[in-house]
């Protein structure tokens, strides 16, 4: 008499040894989840911390004043292509941080030393939105000018409390493909973190000297230490933990041959004016002693 060596019932293979992979995989996953270690939760974090959206301080006045929340953009290059067909033409930028992204998830601010690239992404959060500060104990609100040294800080209250910082070149401190000056975020004010503003045009910076920085025009960043200024490395992008491309930053004066500084030396202090979608301007309601539309 036969015996049926196989049935629907019979397991065959390593069938424990799967369900016990199958289980681990469900603890696994729980244990993620209750510590906030997924990928959807991290991004979701993130975007709540350094993706949110920051309102920028508003220059009334149109200057920029020590304790306003700006953004330190470059303008966008000029369109280049009829002369350099290879070469497409640079996007404005922002300075922006690049935190350790393990770091940030566990603290919820930014950890120096941190590295700074040029961000595509011009809306203001809070990787690209920075505080102007005095190093000699002036007061907040007192408008900044042209040769005065201060620092430019990360916001306080949320994203920690770092300084703009550089120093010269050397053999192990230099940015990966540039290898010029590099420019990066530390935690103690110094000498090598102390910046100017200086005029665009260099036969006009000696006159401006003591007058007020305004908003939203072009200017150039000057590191006191070296001597050098704050540049957007056009040629070389780097890719982020964030998984986008940016602009390498870096301090290296470049000039034409009219010894006038080019493009990558180009920045804009963007602030918000009255009228913004932000702050929008609002007016007395007619039925009011203090509206305008009335007559004397």
């Amino acid at each position: 008499m036969s015996v049926r060596t196989y049935n629907p019932s019979v397991r065959v293979g390593n069938w424990n040894e799967d369900i016990q992979l199958e289980e681990d995989t469900l603890k696994d996953f729980l244990q993620k989840r209750e510590s906030g270690e997924l990928l959807y939760q991290k991004r979701t974090k993130l975007e709540q911390t350094i993706f949110k959206k920051i309102d920028l301080s508003i220059s009334r006045d149109g200057l920029v004043h020590f304790g306003d929340k700006v953004n330190i953009r470059c303008p966008a290059a000029l369109d280049r292509t009829q002369y350099f067909a290879h070469k497409d033409p640079r996007n404005e930028c922002n300075l922006a941080v690049v935190p350790q992204i393990n770091k940030i998830l566990y603290s919820n601010k930014f950890e120096g030393p941190c590295s700074v690239t040029g961000c595509r992404e011009v809306a203001a959060n809070l990787r690209s939105t920075f505080v102007i500060k005095s190093p000699d104990g002036i007061p907040d609100g007192e408008p900044l000018r042209y040769g005065q040294v201060f620092y430019l800080c990360t916001m306080d209250d949320e994203g920690g409390n770092l300084y703009l910082h550089s120093d010269r070149v050397s053999l192990h401190k230099s940015p990966n493909k540039s290898r010029h000056q590099e420019v990066s975020l530390v935690c103690e004010p110094s000498f090598l973190t102390e910046w100017k503003i200086l005029h665009i045009k260099p036969k006009l910076r000696m006159e401006y000297e003591g007058i007020p920085v305004p908003a939203n025009c072009k200017i150039i960043f000057h590191h006191v230490k070296t001597g050098q200024n704050l540049s957007v490395e056009e040629e070389f992008c780097i890719r982020t933990s964030f998984g986008t491309r940016e602009y390498e930053i870096s301090s290296h004066t470049y000039l034409d041959s009219h010894r006038a500084d080019m493009e990558q030396n180009h920045w804009q202090i963007v602030m918000g004016v009255p009228g913004d979608e932000v702050y929008p301007v609002t007016f007395p309601s007619s039925g009011t002693a203090s509206t305008t539309t009335g007559t004397s």
